[in-house]
């Protein structure tokens, strides 16, 4: 008998599984960049206040129906509409901070989480009285409609603009961080308060600017979310907000850059283990915050965060 070569088959089904794996890779980034941009929200009011602010997740939320009401009102371009989104939910972050979290700055830390846990459910609930319970089909924009083809990879715009536009939004981030007066500021919040105050710098405002910079970044996080899995619902933000919150955790609580690095990496095994292990799909969010308790355990400030004092 003569030697079988290798027919076409074979090679088909290994570019197959290359291709697929490229697919999910880029799958992974794209969910990774939208965590990130939601954990960057929970890292920067922690950083500077040391408060959970659980109320993101669901400034998250409204963020998709200012988007949603926007566009179906006034008919404009999807990108405006996100912008005017933006704004609106940096209004409704200045109003949370200052209606529900300031008068509490100097009561008990348990005080102010349990204010953060009612001020996010009376948003949900809201939501539910106002909009109702059943889910809305969100407008997806043409640019991530269409499919683009690369070495016989095919992907969906949503999957391409997504990280794009995010990493577009965290550079700008930055440079407000490390490259303006504001972002000084912060940052010499988050490592005195005190200090900071007795050097002329008025730490309410810059404490309302950061909740309308963190609000902002939410809400077009939750308008490229919407463009992803484009079904909105008034709870849509809880699932989505825990696990920004660990990837806040991963990456080092109160660490900008640890929260982009965390987000990646939850975005990233969300979407990998299950497609390398398919008989493990249904437990896809138990990995995520397996990953969590892996690193409470080992290593409890996160990957770029540092072991501190809780904030008085």
């Amino acid at each position: 008998m003569g030697r079988v070569k290798p027919g076409p088959s074979s090679d088909k089904g290994y570019n197959m599984t290359l291709v697929t794996f490229f697919q999910q890779l880029l799958n992974g980034v794209s969910l990774g960049s939208l965590y990130s941009l939601l954990a960057i929200g929970y890292t920067l009011v922690y950083g500077i206040l040391g408060l959970i602010n659980f109320a993101h997740s669901d400034v998250f939320m409204l963020g998709t129906y200012f988007t949603f009401f926007v566009i179906g009102i006034f008919v404009l371009p999807w990108w405006l509409s996100v912008v005017i989104a933006m704004g609106l939910c940096a209004l409704v972050g200045m109003t949370i901070e200052r209606v529900a979290y300031r008068p509490l700055r100097s009561a008990p830390r348990i005080s102010a989480l349990i204010t953060a846990v009612g001020v996010s459910f009376f948003i949900q609930n809201l939501g539910l009285v106002t909009v109702g319970a059943r889910p809305k089909g969100f407008p997806r924009p043409e640019l991530m409609e269409n499919v683009y083809s690369l070495f016989g990879i095919r992907i969906q715009g949503v999957v391409v603009w997504v990280p794009i536009i995010s990493g577009v939004i965290l550079l700008f981030l930055l440079y407000i961080i490390y490259r303006t007066k504001t972002g000084m500021a912060m940052r010499a919040v988050a490592k005195d308060m005190e200090a900071t105050r007795l050097m002329g710098v008025n730490v309410d405002r810059i404490i309302l600017y950061t909740f309308a910079l963190g609000s902002a970044i939410a809400a077009a996080g939750g308008a490229m979310w919407a463009a992803r899995y484009p079904q909105i619902n008034p709870l849509m933000g809880i699932f989505p907000g825990w696990k920004a919150f660990t990837a806040a955790v991963v990456g080092g609580i109160g660490n900008v850059v640890g929260a982009m690095i965390g987000g990646m990496i939850i975005g990233i095994a969300e979407i990998m283990i299950p497609a390398a292990f398919p008989g493990l799909t249904g437990y896809r969010d138990a990995f995520v915050f397996a990953i969590l308790i892996g690193f409470l355990l080992i290593k409890p400030s996160g990957i770029l965060g540092e072991a501190q004092k809780e904030k008085v």
